[in-house]
């Protein structure tokens, strides 16, 4: 086979077209398109027989970036309804640095929106670390109550920091408990490792003491990598399940591998069911973007969880 300078020319411009395609597609197509409605059935260890719930997950929200304009988040609210779950789990992530709010939804907006969600079994959220380092306010004293916060408060969404609610579904009791943010305060670098440090606002013990009745917990966590500490707890306080966001699932996936996920455990919490030793973990891809507004192989999705 020859090689002219026409044959090189048009490897070429194929070559150009096809990144420039997979950039577009990931910059304006997977992110702001239809998201997944992702199903995991599952029956966690020690789950009680014959307590069958549907859980809806939704996370990352990110209001107003650049492909979560107030409309979209009419669109997840309505299609949680239609999935007619038992209850609705938020976990966190509600908002967007000031400036990449390019929709300008304010805080009212957003979260009166949620407040539309409705459930038989009532809806729980949590914080994000974004709740904590987008309110410079709160940043800067190193304690109080975030405004995400209080426009949840606002519109009768009640926020679960370190504490469990305690519910019951066909005679069979069960737990939702909410762990405070592991990453809500920014120190600085770490002179002798190089590594940012972190204070949380987590007490996993404490959180998981509160539900030690026997009855099954499900542990809403922000970020995943709570779920490396599981092993440390008391047979009697692990939760049954594990449900978190924070990762976007990398917002970058290629064959199961992302470039970067936001964890001390690399790609190990990145997304999907996680089972280890017995122990279960969910990690939803979320529903909006951080940083750089792409999304490829990691849609935004709904996550729907059949428990039983």
């Amino acid at each position: 086979m020859t090689v002219t300078r026409r044959s090189i020319l048009k490897i070429g411009a194929g070559l150009f077209l096809t990144g420039a395609s997979g950039a577009a597609y990931a910059r304006y197509m997977e992110p702001g398109g239809a998201f997944a409605i992702t199903r995991h059935r599952l029956t966690p260890p020690g789950w009680t027989p014959g307590l069958r719930l549907r859980l809806v997950a939704l996370t990352d929200l990110h209001s107003g970036g650049v492909h979560m304009p107030l409309a979209r988040i009419a669109e997840i609210v309505d299609t949680t309804h239609a999935l007619e779950p038992d209850a609705v789990v938020l976990l966190g992530d509600y908002i967007t640095r000031l400036q990449r709010n390019v929709h300008g939804v304010s805080m009212a907006q957003w979260s009166q929106e949620l407040a539309r969600l409705r459930a038989p079994l009532g809806v729980h959220a949590v914080l994000g670390n974004h709740e904590f380092w987008d309110d410079p306010q709160v940043q800067r004293r190193g304690h109080g109550e975030p405004e995400a916060q209080r426009a949840l408060h606002d519109v009768g969404l009640s926020v679960m920091q370190n504490t469990a609610r305690r519910l019951v579904k066909d005679g069979h009791a069960f737990w939702i408990a909410g762990l405070g943010d592991q990453l809500a305060f920014r120190l600085g670098h770490d002179r002798s490792t190089g590594r940012f440090m972190y204070r949380g606002l987590d007490d996993l013990p404490a959180t998981l003491g509160r539900a030690a009745d026997g009855a099954p917990v499900i542990l809403l966590a922000h970020e995943p990598d709570v779920f490396a500490r599981m092993p440390e707890l008391p047979e009697a306080l692990r939760p049954a399940l594990t449900l978190s966001g924070h990762t976007h699932g990398g917002q970058v996936r290629l064959l199961g591998w992302s470039p970067h996920v936001p964890s001390a455990y690399g790609g190990r919490f990145a997304y999907g069911h996680i089972r280890e030793e017995g122990r279960d973990l969910v990690v939803s891809a979320g529903l909006g973007t951080s940083g750089i507004p792409i999304r490829f192989g990691a849609p935004p999705e709904i996550v729907v969880l059949e428990l039983g």
